[in-house]
């Protein structure tokens, strides 16, 4: 069922960006646009923003799901002009936490455990809270540093609703242009689908780490954190907690005596062997998920995190 409510929420925002505008000319744009100037919200709406700015503030204000649809399309240089996708670069996946409470209450839950009886200490305050889930540190009782991701409750209700009315959008972008098929918006939101649940999903996502953790056990190229399968579920995840260098500072990564070159050619090494060896690849390699351990500067090995979203390359694109 479509949520109507929302769909007039995404409306207003909508023409409070002027995004109508940013379509190409056609008698049945034409109402859409008058539309925009007929609503309040575009009277108001902030003004001297650049085409992508104009998107990249619409997506700030429609949320979290609408966030990360739009670091989706930033990838797409193929399909949207680059100041675009420039501008939906900057888009950062944060959003408040929830009730650390809460958050105990679902470990417990799902691990069938009191909290104090699984980890030898456990901190309330999350390390980093995002659209799908937040993450608390720990150490077990062995006394080894873990990170506990969580699944944000009610999300998935969240990503439905915001799902329908993606779908709904682009089926009537197809209708209204026809020039929309090159664009294949359907397909986009579809990706996108698939992507989002994937992340919802965290025994997925163990799955896809240990598998990259085996591929790269004993390589001084990439470390993947061990997650610990007997603490883990659908919507709670314990890993090994890893301490290093965010890699796009560059400032830091020199600090350490490490050659960016270097890290450059071993980051092209590491991209090479996961799609054309293991054809099993991180598919979500952006800067808050890749860091670099400072431990042997002369030898850089990459660390990665998040391996919700993986990809692979069907048997037809590996012998192309």
């Amino acid at each position: 069922m479509l949520p109507v409510t929302r769909v007039f929420y995404v409306l207003h925002i909508l023409c409070r960006y002027r995004l109508f505008s940013l379509l190409p000319a056609h008698p049945l744009i034409t109402p859409l646009i008058l539309l925009q100037y007929a609503m309040p919200s575009s009277w108001f709406g902030p003004r001297d923003l650049s085409d992508g700015q104009r998107l990249q503030y619409a997506l700030e204000a429609l949320g979290p799901i609408f966030i990360k649809f739009g670091q989706l399309l930033a990838t797409r240089r193929d399909l949207l002009p680059e100041e675009w996708t420039n501008a939906l670069a900057k888009l950062q996946d944060q959003v408040a936490p929830f009730d650390p409470k809460e958050s105990q209450r679902i470990i417990e839950r799902e691990l069938g455990q009191p909290v104090g009886e699984i980890f030898a200490s456990f901190e309330q305050t999350p390390m980093a809270s995002a659209s799908v889930a937040q993450v608390h540190a720990a150490t077990l009782k062995d006394g080894r540093e873990v990170v506990i991701k969580v699944i944000r409750p009610g999300i998935a209700r969240t990503v439905e609703r915001d799902l329908a009315v993606m779908r709904f959008g682009a089926r009537w972008l197809e209708r209204l242009w026809k020039d929309a098929r090159y664009f294949r918006p359907s397909r986009v939101v579809a990706d996108y689908e698939e992507v989002i649940r994937g992340e919802l999903d965290l025994n997925s996502e163990a799955r896809n780490a240990e598998q990259m953790r085996r591929h790269f056990l004993f390589s001084p190229l990439l470390m993947i954190p061990m997650v610990h399968l007997s603490l883990s579920n659908r919507e709670v995840m314990v890993s090994d907690r890893i301490r290093g260098i965010p890699v796009n500072d560059i400032e830091q990564i020199r600090a350490a005596g490490i050659e960016p070159r270097l890290l450059a050619e071993r980051g092209v090494e590491i991209f090479f062997t996961q799609v054309f060896r293991h054809n099993l690849f991180h598919a979500d390699m952006h800067p808050g998920n890749i860091f670099v351990s400072p431990e042997h500067p002369e030898s850089p090995q990459y660390m990665a995190v998040d391996c919700a979203i993986a990809g692979r390359l069907s048997k037809e694109d590996l012998h192309v």
